[in-house]
Parts: C-alpha cells; sequence; structure tokens
C-alpha cells in the first residue's frame, strides 16, 4: 500500500506548539474524518491527528552529496598484513593500523583478523573483523549465523578455480583472480581498507564498459550503470526510481565478454565498446556461431547494516555503517551457475509455493464490506476471467487493527456465508496484516485490544533504550512493534494467527511495512497514548480533499503525438530525482555529527548514506529503539521484516504451518534480505500506473531472480493514480507470465479489475488461458528452483551468455529457458521490436499462437506484430512443454487431460521434463518426474514416480516437422488418421483426443510416441 505518497497540503496538520518535548498538549485540537463511501460523504467519530511535524527528521546531506565531506582515502593510513598463517583451506593474518588512526566516520578497530576460506571449487570466502571483539559489543561487528547462516565449507581449496593475492604496498590490499582465465575479479590495489566501528569502506577496481546487475532493492534498469550509489537500506517509501526501498540484498552478478579462443594464456576481457564497433561479429544466421564466449563471477557481502555501494566509471567503492566485512565469491563460469551457487550457499532454497498461488490473484484498497467483495468474485466468473484468490487491504480491519475485522463493514456474522461461497468454488483469500500492534487507550476501557494485551504481557515488544516501550506510529494511531528477538514474541504471533483464523478461515498471509515503519521520528506515542485511537499524520487516500482526479498517462496520446517510449520515461524520472545536491543545499543548515571516543551514535551517524527517506528514523523505527537481548534496531533494521530465526516473516511462516501442519505455508512479504525465498514471496510494492513502472518490473522480476526469491510480481495496471484500458490491457498480459501475477491498487484511484473495460477483459483472457496452459512448465520449474536454486524468470543474457548485445535487455525476458516473451512497453503502438536469442549458435524459434517458425537473423532486432490485445510469445526449439488443459480454477485445471508441446531444433531433437505432486503438501509423500524426449521423429516419456494421476493425455503438438509424417503410433497402437491434423508448409503436427490411448492416465507409465 502507499506510505509516503499522500502528504501534502490536503492532509491535516496540528499547529508546531501541539507537540513539546513529544507530548501533545492539554489544547491540542482533534480532527473530523470525513470518507466518501459509495460517492456519501460520512464523518466519524472525532479523532487526534498526529501533526506531520512528527515525521520530520534532521536535515540531513549524503555524504555522497556533500561538498564538505571528507574521503576516507585521503586521510586514513589503511592497515598492514603481518603473522601470516597457511593451511589446506586458506590461510590468516593479523591487519594493524599503518599509521595514526584518522577517526573519519567512526573509531577506528586498531587490530583485525582476516580470514580467507577455499570453501569450493567455485566459491571464495574473505572475513575481515575486529581481532578483539567480546560479548558486550559483538554486535556492533559480528553478524551472528543464526541469524543470516554464513556459507560453510564445502571442500578443500586445492582445486578452487579462484585465487586470493594480497600485499602490503603500499598498504594491505587484496584481490581475487579467476586461475582459468587470469582475470582479477575483484581487486582493491592502490586503495585503503578503512575500518571504523561505524563505517567500513573498500574500493575494488572494475573494468571499463562493466556489467553488473543486482545490489537492490531498487526500481533500476536490470544493468547498473556507472556513476550509480546503490544504498541499501530497508526504506518505507512509494516506490521511487533508483533510490533504495524495501529489500536489502547486498549481491551483484558480474559478467564479462572474452573472445573465443582454445589459447591457455591469460585472457582479456573485450571492452563493451570494442564489441560494438565490431557489430557482435555476426555472419549469419547461425552459421558461424558468436565469436565471444563470457565468464561470471557473483560478490556477496553478508553485512545486515545501512550501506550504500557507489558505482563509477573503472570502480566499485562499498560503504556501511557497522558489521563486519564478510565477503563471498562465486566463481560461476556461467550467470545460471552464479546464482545457483550464492542461492544453495547463501540465501538457501526458494520454498515450493502451492499450486493455488500460481493462480490469478485480485486485490484493492477499497473493497468496502463482504458484499462488494464477493460482487467482485462473480463478477470475474460472469466475465469468464479466471480468479484464484481474493485478497483484502486494511479495509477489513477493525479501525485498522491486525486480527481484527470490522463489525460494521466486514462483521464477523458475515464470514460464514462468504467463505462458504468462496471455498465451494476452489478459491482462496489473503488477508493483509500489518508489522506494528495498536496500544489501546489505557484512559477508555472499551478500547481494550487483547491481541496487544497478550503480547504486552509476554514481553513482546520493542523498547526504547531505558526499558520503556517504544510507541511509534501506524495506521491504527499509536503503536508498539513486536521484538522478534525477545523470548515469546514468535509464540505470541504465532498464537495470535491461530486464534484469528479461528474466525477468519484465510489461505495465506500478506505482511506489509515491515521494513519496520513508522509514521513518527522516534517514540513519539510516549505519554501521548490516550490520545488513541489517533489519525496519521497525512490524509488517507478517499478521505475528502484528497481524492484523485487526475487523467490516465496516455489520456492526450493520440495517433499523431508520439508516445514516449518507456526508457525516455524512466530517463526523465530518474533525472528527476537525480543523486545531484539540491540547488538551495549552500543555504542550508545541515547536521553534521563527528565520531566520540568509545560512543556510537545510532540516530545520526557520522557517515550519512544516500537514503531516500534521508534521517534514519524517519518512517522507521529509530535506530536506538532496543531489543530484548540489547541489540539495538541500528544493527538489525534490514532484518527486522527477514525471515532469520527472529523476523516477522517466519514468525508468520511458522504461524502458517501451526494452522496447516502439512502444507506449504503461502506467504508475500514487502521487505526481504538474502534467504528470504525460503520462505516468501515478494511484490515490488507500491507503483504507479504509468508506462514505465509495467517496464521497470521486468528488471525488478530478474532481481528478485538472481536474489533466490522466484515468486515475485507487482502491481499489475499500477497501484498508485488511474490506469487506463491500453495500460491495463497491456499491463495484464504481462504479468500473466511473471511467477505471481495479481492486480491491485489504491483507494483513491479508479477501479481496474479486467472487467472493468472490454478489451482489457478479452486481452487478460486471452493472457491467463496461455498462463494456466502452461502452469505444469510453471510448477516443474520452480521445483527445479526449489531443488537446485535455478532461476524462473531468466534476462536473455543469463540463458544465452555469449551474446554480448543482450547484457542490457530488460525489456524482453525468459520463463525458463524455453518460453520468450517481448511485451510492448509503450502506448499507441501494434508491433514491438525483439531479438531472437541464440540464432546465432543455430537456435530456432516458434510462435507460440501459429506454431509457425520464426524468421529470425542473428542479432538483428526484429519488428514483431503486436496489437492491443495481444502478447508475442515464443517457444525455444528443443523444447518439450508440459501443458494442461486450462479450467476457471487451478483445482478445475488439475483435473483436465494433459498436453505437450513438442519444439524441435534445429536437428530435430527435442527434451523436456515435467514434475506432479499433490501441489499443497509441505513434504509430498508421492511425486512424479517425466523426462521427455524427442529425436527421429520419436517422443519418448520416462515415467518415474508413485503419484496417482489418472488425467489422460489429451493433445501433443510438434513444431518444427517439415519432412513429412508417416503412420502415428503411441506405443506401437495407432492414432486415427481423424485425430491428426498436419500442415507441412507450417510444419505444425497437431495430435488431438488422445484419451482412447491414455486411459489409465497420461503418466500411468512410460510411452513412446512416433510419426
Amino acid at each position: 500500500m502507499a506510505r509516503s505518497s499522500f502528504l501534502g497540503a490536503s492532509c491535516i496538520f496540528l499547529s508546531l506548539h501541539a507537540l513539546v518535548n513529544g507530548q501533545a498538549t492539554s489544547d491540542t485540537p482533534t480532527s473530523v474524518v470525513t470518507v466518501e463511501i459509495g460517492g456519501t460523504p460520512t464523518t466519524f467519530r472525532d479523532v487526534f491527528t498526529i501533526p506531520a511535524s512528527a515525521d520530520q527528521g534532521q536535515p540531513l546531506i549524503p555524504n555522497i552529496q556533500d561538498p564538505e565531506a571528507v574521503n576516507a582515502q585521503d586521510v586514513c593510513p589503511g592497515y598492514a598484513a603481518s603473522q601470516l598463517q597457511e593451511n589446506e583451506s586458506g590461510l590468516g593474518a593479523v591487519l594493524t593500523l599503518a599509521g595514526a588512526p584518522c577517526n573519519v566516520y567512526g573509531n577506528d578497530v586498531d587490530v583485525l583478523n582476516l580470514k580467507i576460506e577455499y570453501q569450493s571449487e567455485s566459491r571464495l570466502a574473505v572475513q575481515i573483523s575486529p581481532a578483539n571483539v567480546d560479548s558486550s559489543n559483538s554486535s556492533w561487528y559480528i553478524l551472528p549465523e543464526e541469524w543470516i547462516p554464513r556459507p560453510q565449507p564445502e571442500s578443500s581449496g586445492k582445486t578452487s578455480d579462484l585465487e586470493f593475492n594480497w600485499s602490503n604496498e603500499p598498504s594491505f590490499w587484496f584481490s581475487v583472480t579467476r586461475k582459468s582465465t587470469s582475470d582479477t575479479l575483484f581487486s582493491t590495489e592502490g586503495r585503503k581498507l578503512i575500518y571504523e566501528d561505524q563505517f567500513i569502506e573498500f574500493v575494488s577496481h572494475l573494468p571499463e564498459d562493466y556489467n553488473l546487475s543486482g545490489l537492490g532493492e531498487h526500481i533500476h534498469g536490470l544493468k547498473l550503470n556507472n556513476n550509480f550509489t546503490a544504498t541499501i537500506y530497508a526504506a518505507d517509501v512509494g516506490d521511487p526510481i533508483d533510490r533504495n526501498i524495501y529489500g536489502s540484498h547486498p549481491f551483484y552478478l558480474d559478467t564479462r565478454y572474452f573472445e573465443k579462443s582454445n589459447s591457455t594464456m591469460a585472457k582479456r576481457p573485450v571492452k563493451m565498446s570494442e564489441i560494438e564497433e565490431r557489430g557482435y561479429g555476426y555472419q549469419g544466421r547461425g552459421k558461424s556461431g558468436s565469436p565471444y564466449e563470457s565468464y561470471s563471477h557473483g560478490v556477496y557481502l553478508r553485512n545486515i547494516h545501512g550501506q550504500e555501494v557507489k558505482l563509477e566509471s573503472e570502480s566499485l567503492t562499498w560503504r556501511v555503517l557497522g558489521g563486519s566485512i564478510d565477503l563471498f565469491f562465486f566463481g560461476g563460469p556461467t550467470p545460471a551457475d552464479v546464482t545457483k551457487q550464492f542461492v544453495m550457499a547463501a540465501a538457501g532454497a526458494p520454498a515450493m509455493q502451492n499450486y493455488w498461488a500460481f493462480g490469478y490473484h485480485q486485490c484493492r484498497w477499497g473493497y468496502r464490506n463482504w458484499t462488494e467483495t464477493r460482487e467482485v468474485v462473480e463478477t470475474l466468473r460472469a466475465f469468464d476471467i479466471p480468479m484464484e484468490t481474493i485478497w483484502l487491504d486494511i479495509d477489513y480491519m477493525d479501525q485498522y487493527r491486525d486480527f481484527t475485522l470490522d463489525p460494521v463493514s466486514f462483521p464477523p456474522s458475515g464470514v460464514r456465508d462468504f467463505f462458504d461461497f468462496l471455498h465451494s468454488n476452489n478459491q482462496h483469500f489473503v488477508p493483509i496484516v500489518d508489522s506494528a500492534i495498536y496500544i489501546p487507550n489505557p484512559a477508555n476501557s472499551s478500547d481494550a485490544y487483547d491481541t496487544y494485551t497478550r503480547g504486552n504481557e509476554s514481553e513482546s515488544f520493542l523498547t526504547n533504550p531505558d526499558g520503556s516501550q517504544y510507541i511509534g506510529a501506524v495506521w491504527p494511531g499509536y503503536t508498539v512493534f513486536p521484538d522478534w528477538m525477545s523470548e515469546n514474541g514468535q509464540q505470541w504471533w504465532i498464537d495470535e494467527m491461530v486464534e484469528w483464523y479461528k474466525e477468519v478461515p484465510y489461505s495465506g498471509f500478506w505482511i506489509d511495512m515491515n521494513e519496520v515503519s513508522s509514521f513518527c521520528v522516534g517514540s513519539c506515542g510516549t505519554g501521548n497514548v490516550t490520545l488513541n485511537p489517533a489519525h496519521v499524520p497525512f490524509a488517507l487516500p478517499g478521505e475528502t480533499g484528497n481524492k484523485i482526479y487526475e487523467f490516465p498517462e496516455a489520456f492526450n496520446i493520440t495517433n499523431a503525438t508520439q508516445a514516449a517510449s518507456a526508457s525516455a520515461a524512466s530517463s526523465s524520472q530518474a533525472a528527476s530525482l537525480s543523486t545531484a545536491p539540491p540547488a538551495s543545499s549552500t543555504s542550508t543548515t545541515y547536521l553534521r555529527t563527528t565520531p566520540i571516543p568509545g560512543v556510537r551514535n545510532v540516530n545520526h551517524p557520522p557517515y550519512v548514506i544516500n537514503h531516500v527517506n534521508g534521517d534514519l528514523a524517519v518512517h522507521a523505527v529509530s535506530p536506538n529503539a532496543t531489543h530484548a537481548n540489547g541489540v539495538e534496531e541500528y544493527d538489525a533494521h534490514n532484518i527486522w521484516g527477514r525471515v532469520s530465526s527472529h523476523q516477522i516473516l517466519n514468525a508468520t511462516y511458522q504461524g502458517l504451518l501451526s494452522v496447516f501442519p502439512t502444507k506449504r505455508p503461502f506467504l508475500l512479504g514487502r521487505s526481504t534480505f538474502v534467504g528470504s525465498g525460503k520462505w516468501t514471496a515478494h511484490w515490488g510494492g507500491d507503483n504507479a500506473s504509468k508506462w514505465y513502472y509495467m517496464y521497470f518490473s521486468i528488471p525488478q522480476a530478474l532481481s528478485f531472480s538472481l536474489f533466490g526469491i522466484p515468486m515475485f510480481g507487482v502491481d499489475t495496471c499500477g497501484f498508485n493514480g488511474n490506469t487506463d484500458a491500453e495500460l491495463c490491457s497491456r499491463w495484464m498480459q504481462l504479468s500473466a507470465f511473471f511467477p505471481f501475477y495479481r492486480n491491485h491498487n489504491v483507494l483513491s484511484a479508479l477501479p481496474q479489475e479486467p472487467y472493468r473495460w472490454s478489451s482489457v477483459a478479452s486481452a487478460t483472457r486471452t493472457a491467463i488461458h496461455i498462463r494456466y496452459t502452461l502452469l505444469p512448465y510453471m510448477y516443474t520449474l520452480f521445483h527445479e528452483a526449489h531443488t537446485t536454486g535455478s532461476t524462473v524468470m531468466r534476462a536473455l543474457a543469463w540463458e544465452f551468455p555469449n551474446e554480448p548485445q543482450l547484457a542490457g535487455v530488460d525489456t524482453q525476458f525468459l520463463l525458463g529457458p524455453n518460453i520468450l516473451v517481448t511485451p510492448v512497453l509503450k502506448p499507441q503502438v501494434d508491433t514491438v521490436k525483439g531479438v531472437f536469442p541464440g540464432v546465432v549458435d543455430g537456435e530456432v524459434w516458434y510462435d507460440w499462437y501459429t506454431g509457425g517458425k520464426v524468421d529470425a537473423q542473428a542479432g538483428v532486432n526484429t519488428t514483431i506484430s503486436a496489437p492491443l490485445g495481444h502478447i508475442p510469445v515464443f517457444v525455444r526449439g528443443g523444447a518439450v512443454l508440459p501443458t494442461q488443459e486450462p479450467g476457471y480454477t487451478t483445482t478445475e485445471s488439475r483435473k483436465n487431460p494433459w498436453g505437450l508441446v513438442v519444439a524441435l531444433s534445429g536437428n530435430g531433437n527435442a527434451c523436456g521434463s515435467l514434475y506432479v505432486d499433490d501441489g499443497e503438501s509441505l513434504e509430498p509423500e508421492e511425486t512424479l518426474n517425466i523426462e521427455f524426449s524427442a529425436r527421429d521423429g520419436s517422443l519418448k516419456a520416462d515415467v518415474k514416480g508413485n503419484y496417482v494421476d489418472t488425467n489422460v493425455l489429451g493433445n501433443v503438438t510438434v513444431l518444427g516437422v517439415f519432412g513429412g509424417v508417416g503412420d502415428i503410433k503411441l506405443n506401437d497402437q495407432a492414432v486415427d488418421q481423424r485425430k491428426v491434423e498436419y500442415s507441412q508448409e507450417s510444419g505444425v503436427l497437431k495430435l488431438v483426443g488422445l484419451s482412447d490411448l491414455t486411459s489409465g492416465g497420461a503418466w500411468s507409465g512410460s510411452w513412446t510416441l512416433n510419426w
């Protein structure tokens, strides 16, 4: 939901004198809140409005913009290594300050320990941490392994392809080199290591025209630009371009291109500018092959503190506000290898999703009651738009309090009828649950809130440094925040979930605001709780004076007016959000702090990262909020919403397991960290109904593929603002190929369910039909990701790593290795340009709709017909795709006949696989694994496993059959010629009605099909 998009003149503000020392005075006014319901202004009781000033932090200027900032490289001495000790798995050394302490942005650590581990053939660990850390201050430096597991050694380093080197000239520096190519992957040569209690800096050289992606979470193109600073700090903010938002993922993928050579001599990366000058070396259509090869590696900094990574023309500077240097290098050498190595060793294999989670989801902030919500479900069915899950935003809550129902609009008395209706149609329900807990007014006995009372009695909430309860503000007013490091916090949360399920039989949970967010700076509710329930310090969408009356983005675009492309739009937006210092910076007085010996300033550290909200406490719990074990939020902010054994997503996962002991929990979370994919899905947050946000959804999704969170989607058609038929039509079709597929928008915008426009309804039906047909393929991809760490949505460059021109392509993507999607990303066009990867090496592609072979040329940006309502989709030659006849729900689909699409490669071969289980068990007892292989006019299905599936094989479509067909037999049984369609011109062979030959079930045994 939107968090900061509604601040403005329409807000109901208190005068500044209303707060004295953080407490309201006796003459603090209350406000009447008027909300439009069904077009009728409705006035609720008077409420106190938290002043806007409560969410204003100190004026800060980011270090990278500050003309007065000191360059640590100029004034700090660096370190010198000594006492070297080598062993089979690596080496160790002591690092000592090489001169007088600089204490530039913290207190220098005099002595450090260096530990190098060759953890596997493709993984190297570099750990630098303080030598003298006792238990009283270990949280400053050492990240506990129970919070974020540390990759463990798997083998001796004797066979590693990665090599660590170091030197003390002129001060300690190190490098990591790939032995097989002699390419230096990471080098701090000529730069100093700075290590202070609140500031760590190290710099690595990069080649010219480097090709990096990752370092999230940001709204940015897939390829990270030069002169870009990636800030990594969990922020509650509505999707600004190029700034830090909800999640924290300090990991990047680096791919470098080389000329193909059989030489064992050192290889030099080829600059992209050189490759472009040569025209990428294409000399025909798949005849000569690509003249290039690539090598990829990954770098992960296991550190949860606020940080930023500054990318300049030939260097990468990492600056961190605490913790240790715990670097991991993953050697690849392909992008797919890097991702698997990172996911399986560091992030953990992503969760296997329920089958129903892959259906279409519908949500809106603004469904007003059970009746209206049911009408949405019924209307979708009336328009034959399959809908799997209906979601509710905060509307259903009693005054925005977790684990409650509004007694008027969503009364408990309506629960049974609604859920009987929903469940009888095999549909599901997911509610939003926020990450803050309302604290009841102690002066009003009718304001009792049992969830708070139980949490308070079990000491499950964050405190101030003095031990008093930390009280911020979120939707219901003044709130407290669960302390996931407390002894009882997780169990209290689980118990609340279990009890609430008895009232509301949900299917999964949607965790929001878990950065964690607060609408005021510091413990603003201390002394003010008697003013609860309070209104947030800005007008909510839908309140009088704050309704969005705007035309959709493309309203004034005509055929005579050229529409800006998605890339132009994103450039414009990025320019408007430039990191250049504000024009008034010379006249503004900024807060600058200096280090104090032996003391950390956690609220305003001396180094100011380029944080989107400025002050670290703005729209967040203050950094000095304290956990039960003494850890300050400063040291744990980036994982409050993460899924270690202490955090909200894990607690929610465990709660869902308590409700559904044998079933896979479905969980959607907003703030994530490395490893969140083990438990949760993720959506892209509060985007807007703009064409460039539709474009950015692709690199966002690809980035989360890198991070090991494949169950990703965005608010389709946009969350903020009004969409229109054209944008929504294109977006509904695009998102149909994302793993998580949901339409969701804000209360103050026009409703955007796909049935609102006939063109959108038609486009949605077309796209969902393809999606549901491919559900077995998508489900199989997820099982592979769950077991091997592979990606589901893929960048073209990852799947075809030897084609340099694909490095920056993020307007197209692959679903698995075999489905190419080329969406329209700008208005008022009926064609789209796209490349067909792999053609230079002999790949062939087929049109999904016609089955015809695409006439594609290597390296050519092909113009593809794409009238409104059509999204170009292509199948890769050499693939066998399992399909199933779509039903209205996934439950119905799973009962329908199976199908296969066999897309032959240029030499007539194809292969594929299918994974089948019951679609919901946490640990399925019985499964099926089917391997398909086609060659020489024969398709074989090798079936293994004991899961019983009685659905017949309905049809088989073979693409690329140009030499004619012979007798068609399935296990030596002739196929009725009346069930055979063949066009030698298009090369498409269709076999339908095969149920008679597979009456025992398509996978009841292995079989062979000949044609």
